[in-house]
């Protein structure tokens, strides 16, 4: 009985895994450049004394659906919807450089430019600080472009340029922050030919009707993995009433 008790459990952590998979994308449908996560299943041996002969799923959120989400106009000069597959650079909480498709920046009292999460931008040279201005433009190559305070509206000046990215032909995996980083913890290198689309937003790729669905299935099949464990100690009942009858 407990090999079927434990094949019945594994399958039960893995419903849970997808849930909480499905529950975060159904979270974040209205999240700006959300990517769906997938959810990786991988075999886990318990390792013993003898031969192994038991196996667990193991499931951990490491890829996610690279579909473009749907592009809407805001007409906001620090709203970019990033083109294609190329992603932009940004500093994690934890310091190290992290990607995004995210794109509504903003910028902070101290002049700091950030997602709309409150993760500082990367340009070419670090953390982009932004000087004091009277407009501001970013270009389709993602130079940031203002005019300074009392300056020529004519004559706008570069302060820095995006840092955009394009992961092809590097393994990149998704993290439970949400961003994106090169797994042997690198730094991936500036595309020149990346683009953006300045004053657009890019909305998540979430099919809520689709995830919903799934989340279904997950439940159904907890159900059946669960009716399977009743069965077993049924199974386990009978046997030990057999074996107490009298000889």
């Amino acid at each position: 009985m407990d090999r079927l008790v434990d094949t019945a459990l594994t399958a039960m952590r893995g419903a849970m895994s997808r849930q909480a998979t499905i529950a975060n994308n159904l979270s974040n449908a209205n999240t700006v450049g959300f990517r769906a996560e997938i959810a990786n299943a991988t075999t886990r041996w318990i390792n013993g004394q003898t031969f192994n002969t038991r196996a667990q799923s193991a499931e951990q959120v490491l890829g996610a659906d690279m579909s473009q989400g749907t592009v809407t106009t805001t007409g906001n000069p620090l709203d970019i919807a990033i083109d294609g597959e190329a992603m932009l650079a940004v500093q994690a909480d934890d310091g190290s450089e992290a990607y995004t498709r995210r794109g509504d920046l903003k910028q902070t009292d101290s002049g700091l430019l950030t997602t709309g999460d409150g993760l500082p931008v990367i340009g070419q040279s670090g953390p982009v600080t932004l000087p004091p201005y009277d407009s501001i433009s970013i270009a389709k190559d993602g130079g940031i472009w203002i005019v300074p305070v009392g300056g020529d509206a004519k004559q706008p000046q570069q302060v820095d340029r995006l840092k955009l990215v394009n992961a092809t032909g590097s393994q990149i995996a998704k993290g439970i922050d949400g961003l994106f980083r090169e797994v042997n913890g690198g730094a991936l290198p500036d595309d020149p030919l990346a683009s953006v689309t300045s004053g657009s937003l890019e909305g998540s790729n979430v099919n809520a009707t689709e995830m919903l669905v799934q989340m279904i299935e997950a439940s159904r099949a907890w159900e059946t993995q669960v009716k399977m464990i009743d069965t077993a100690k049924q199974i386990d009942d009978g046997g030990a009433r057999l074996m107490s009858l009298d000889g």
